[in-house]
Parts: structure tokens; sequence; C-alpha cells
């Protein structure tokens, strides 16, 4: 049962992004972004979106942003630099700042490079991986606060984002209701077959007992 003082934000941090993934298949939502990991397995985020969409310099080098003295508590940095793997986005600097400032975390379609601090402060990035080279003079910020892609997914300034070990999901905030309570739902339906399992009832027999193949269709539940 949901409680007044159970927001998203903490009902989105009790779930895994499995329950989230089959929830967002359930109710018809593309949210699973492709090739988006963490540095660390054991990292885990749930945030707000706060995006930000990089391009390549021209004749202007442009900058690679200031943004992240506008972040606080619960939110996440989100960063488009449309998959490149040759020319980081994110770093030492900005991992620090964010730490200190309660950053939830980054995702980056892209890579990011100085690893080393962020598993040292436990901060969480999910990124298509790590290499040193700088983007400075190779892209620059295009849009703060715009629709970005992430792992093919779009993501809208607010959206919920939730990351552990299995990778990223990201929910529009318009549907973020409908989404955490049919995760909610798969987790608990999950839990009570974990459980029969392990008190010695044969998977099949747990897993017919509250409709587990049709958890992720709308129609045609038996629970």
């Amino acid at each position: 049962m949901v409680t007044a003082e159970q927001t998203p934000g903490t009902r989105l941090a009790a779930l895994s992004t499995s329950a989230v993934s089959d929830a967002l298949d359930r109710l018809g939502i593309p949210g699973q972004a492709l090739g988006i990991a963490p540095l660390d397995r054991a990292f885990r985020l749930a945030g707000r979106a706060w995006t930000v969409r990089y391009g390549p310099v021209g004749q202007d080098r442009g900058t690679v942003g200031d943004y992240i003295d506008d972040l606080g508590p619960g939110d996440v940095v989100v960063l488009d630099n449309q998959g490149r793997l040759d020319a980081t986005v994110w770093g030492d600097l900005l991992t620090t700042t964010a730490h200190g400032r309660g950053v939830a975390g980054t995702v980056i379609d892209g890579v990011c490079r100085d690893v080393d601090r962020s598993l040292t402060l436990g901060y969480p990035i999910f990124s298509r991986g790590n290499w040193m080279r700088t983007g400075k003079d190779r892209v620059r910020v295009e849009a703060t606060q715009v629709a970005v892609s992430i792992g093919g997914v779009r993501v809208e300034p607010g959206d919920l984002l939730l990351g552990d070990g299995d990778g990223l999901v990201a929910i529009p905030v318009s549907r973020a209701g409908e989404v955490l309570a049919a995760a909610e739902e798969i987790e608990r339906a999950e839990d009570t077959i974990r459980r029969a399992v392990e008190a010695g009832t044969p998977l099949r027999e747990a897993r017919r007992a509250v409709g587990y193949h049709d958890l992720q269709h709308l129609t045609g539940r038996t629970s």
C-alpha cells in the first residue's frame, strides 16, 4: 500500500530497473536505455532528469558548460553526446562538484573520464564507458533543459530516471503514477513467488498462483 509520505522519488528508489522495465512494457512505453551501464555494478541512482545536449564544435569553439552549479539534490545530470566514444563530457571536477551539491548521479550517452574519483566518492555514473580524451574543443553545449536521447530513449527535463546494476530506465513524468504502480505490483508478485519457492513450492505452481506470465500485459492477466 502506498502511504501519503511516499513521494514518487522514494517509491522509485525502492524499485529495481527490472520491475520498472516490465511495467514500461505493460504500458507500451519505450524507456529502457540500451547500452547505458554503471561504472560500478553497485551504483544506484534515482531522480529527476536535468538535461544537456552536446554537438560538435564549429569555428566557434563553444563551451562544455558550467551548468553543474544549477543542480542540486534529487537531480540527475543527463548528457546527450550522441553516443560518441572519442571525447568525454564528464570528469573529475564535475564529479567532485556534483557530489558536493548532492546531485543524484550522472547519465551519459557517451563516455566519461577520471573514473577513480567517481568510485572513491561513490558517485553514480551511468555511461557507454570511459576514456581519457577531453571533449574540450571537440564538443560544445548546444542546449540545456531540452529533450535529449539516451540509449535510444527520449528523455525530457523532469522525467524520472532509475539506474542499478542492470542498467537505466526512464519514465515520462506524465506517466509516473501508472508506471510506479505497475512496477510495485510486479515486484510484489515476484516476492510472493520467491517466498513460495524458498518454502518448497515448485516454481511453475508459484508462478501460476500469481499469474506471472501475464504480469507484463494489460489484458488477459489472471491476477
